[in-house]
Parts: structure tokens; sequence; C-alpha cells
């Protein structure tokens, strides 16, 4: 390797377990079916007010679908991916940064390497397909000392094969691992969940109306929000 050839008696220095998440941001891992994942999120909006939350997601649609859905339900809500123009992207997260648009849905891909600083909470709509991801989008949150909450949607039927290695993040960041986690993984997924998991342990996912949220939209500023109607039954998988 060429750092090898010029780095003698090199000195690796890290902060922190490599690969761990950070353990000034609050975990919580919620078992929600994906029918259930909308009424789950903007119960988790509800509660933030208007602290910066950074909701991720897999697919660019999604992104999209969601920031208008959430927008009609009257939080103002931007998103950001790579199919956005370069002054479409700049737009949201300026509209984010100042406040316009307290929420933000974004792909992990268009989201790396960007600072965004007081993001309060994180939110993993879609789990990612590895733990370091998810260790990377957790630490959006929590910088600086600050302290900060990651809320993930756990779908057996999508997310199985994620359970053993989420247990060990939590493990290691002195995070409450959920009972039915440990069961997913002893066990196996499959099959719908129930609503389980959550901040400090047990606790299921309360039920939703959404129509409880009104139906005006807030649309964010500078063409970066949305105010669309939104199909409530449409497919974004």
């Amino acid at each position: 390797m060429l750092a090898r050839e010029f780095l003698v008696d090199s000195v690796m220095l890290s902060v922190g377990i490599l690969g761990a998440a950070n353990s000034d941001v609050k975990q919580a891992i919620y078992q929600v079916t994906q029918f259930d994942k909308r009424n789950k999120l903007l119960e988790i909006l509800g509660e933030e007010g208007s602290d910066r939350v950074m909701v991720f997601v897999e697919k660019k649609k999604t992104a999209d679908f969601l920031a208008a859905f959430i927008s009609q339900k009257g939080i103002k809500t931007t998103s950001i991916h790579g199919d956005r123009y370069q002054r479409q992207r700049e737009e949201a997260l300026a509209d984010f940064r100042r406040g316009t648009c307290p929420v933000i849905v974004a792909t992990a891909v268009a989201a790396r390497g960007l600072d965004i600083k007081d993001v309060r909470h994180v939110v993993n709509y879609d789990l990612p397909q590895s733990v370091d991801e998810y260790v990377h989008r957790v630490g959006r949150t929590g910088r600086v000392g600050n302290l900060g909450k990651a809320s993930s949607f756990y779908d057996s039927e999508a997310n199985g094969a994620l359970a053993r290695p989420l247990i060990k993040i939590l493990s290691e960041s002195q995070q409450e691992v959920p009972e039915w986690l440990e069961n997913e993984a002893k066990y196996g997924g499959g099959g719908g969940g129930g609503g389980g998991g959550g901040f400090g342990g047990g606790g299921g996912a309360k039920s939703f109306n959404s129509d409880s949220w009104g139906s005006s939209s807030g649309g964010g500023g500078g063409g970066g929000g949305f105010s669309q109607p939104v199909a409530e039954e449409e497919d974004w998988g």
C-alpha cells in the first residue's frame, strides 16, 4: 500500500469504538409493519415540534411521496435524493437548515458527506441493508456532545437479517435491547410484527388516526417543500 511506503511507525487514533453507534444517541427500534410506518412516523414527528428531524428511506420515489404525505398532514417537509436537480437539493438543504422545513426525507447516498448541524432526531423509515450504514445514519445526531435520538422501523419480513447485528450495536452503545428483537434474532424473522420497542424498552406502538392531523398542506419555502395530495393507499415500496 502507498501509505505504508511513506509512513513509518504510524499510529492510528480512534475515538470510541470502531463501528459502534454514539452512546449519546438514544436509539429505539420499533416493530412496525410496512402499512403502519406512515402513522408511526407522524406520531414521532408530532412529539418533536419544531426540532430538526432527518428521515432516511431506501428509494428515491419514497422520499418524494413521503415528503408530500407529511406536508399534507401539516408538517413542512422537504426531500433530497439523486434525481433532484442541484438547485433543488441546495434549496431543500437551505430550508432544512434554517428551519423553514424542520423535516427532511433523504436517501442515504444523497445525504452522504453533508454536514448538517443540530439534527435532533434521525428516523430510519427504511432500515439500511448493512449495520455500517445504520451507524453512519445514527451518527447524524448527537454530535459535539449534544444528545440525540434515533428511531428505526423494523419489519420482520424485510429486516430479519439485521436482528442480530442490531442487538450487537445496541449493546455496545449501552442501549436497552427490546425483548421482541431478541426473539427475532433467536427464532428468525418472518410474519408481520405488531408495534414493539421504543425508547427505554418495551411498549407497543399506539394506534394512530392520521385524520387528527388535519388536512392542511405545508409545502416548504424555496421550492423545497411539498403540498400536492397523496393517495393514502399508494404503494411506495
